[in-house]
């Protein structure tokens, strides 16, 4: 083999060592970043099915107990036979001030009709300032304190206000998130009633 033979074969081998292989298949690190990012996925997708599982929508309403700011003691399930809008609200909470207001005309319009409850739920809130506010918005349906939260864990709740309305069988007819009004209000009440 001339001289220049071997110059061109040499320049053949060292391409070819240079040359970057053609692997098929995915390295270890790529399948390492793609099972983390499934694994996030995952347990985004727990969460947030967690997050709504708790909150009823529909179906039967959780039962509670409750002690009221002046002292009546109920079930949940004492109001059975009637509408009941079970709102909770905390004394710090902006859009709860908006809509106490509301809350009190829907109870005025339809107070006297006796199928029709209100209850107010204080959202980890239950000392003075709750009071304060009661007074402050003259609210005159009923209010209670939810003492260690545990009406609000049955129920989901993710932020005040929220606002339940159960129908008289016990179901949960209606669920509003923030801001209800008084023609919002009387617009499931009146379909319930109906």
């Amino acid at each position: 083999m001339s001289a220049a033979d071997r110059t061109s074969t040499e320049q053949s081998v060292i391409t070819q060592a240079e040359a970057p292989s053609t692997r098929r298949g995915l390295s270890l690190g790529s399948i390492v970043l793609l099972a983390g990012i499934v694994m996030i996925a995952i347990v985004i997708g727990i969460a947030l099915a967690r997050q709504n599982a708790g909150r009823p929508t529909s179906g039967p309403a959780p039962e509670f107990p409750i002690s009221t700011f002046d002292g009546q003691e109920f079930n949940l399930s004492d109001f059975r036979g009637k509408v009941v809008v079970l709102n909770f609200w905390a004394s710090w909470c902006v859009p709860c001030r908006d809509e106490a207001p509301e809350l009190e005309a829907a109870w005025e319009q339809y107070r006297t009709r006796g199928d029709v409850v209100f209850l107010g739920i204080a959202y980890a809130d239950n000392g003075p300032k709750s009071l304060a506010f009661i007074e402050e918005f003259g609210l005159t349906y009923l209010n209670a304190p939810d003492l260690g939260t545990r009406i609000s864990a049955q129920y989901g709740i993710q932020g005040v206000p929220e606002t339940f309305i159960i129908d008289q069988r016990g179901n949960v007819a209606e669920f509003i998130y923030a801001g209800v009004t008084q023609t919002q209000l009387s617009a499931v009440i009146d379909r319930l009633l109906g």
